[in-house]
């Protein structure tokens, strides 16, 4: 499992995800930072920061 905390990106916004498969976190992280921060244009310097902020989770 993979966790993607948008805090790390943008400051003080609390909003994550969890996924299997990295692109999966992507796509929902690019769709997030797209709606709620206001960004139509995601770079790919952007998608490259969240890649680079994926974490893997321990399975409980």
């Amino acid at each position: 499992m993979k966790s993607f905390e948008c805090g790390t990106l943008v400051p003080g916004c609390q909003w994550q995800t969890e996924a299997e498969e990295e692109a999966e976190i992507v796509r929902r992280a690019v769709e997030h930072i797209k709606l709620a921060h206001d960004e139509p244009r995601i770079r790919e310097t952007m998608v490259e920061a969240i890649k680079a902020r994926i974490r893997d989770r321990k399975a409980a």
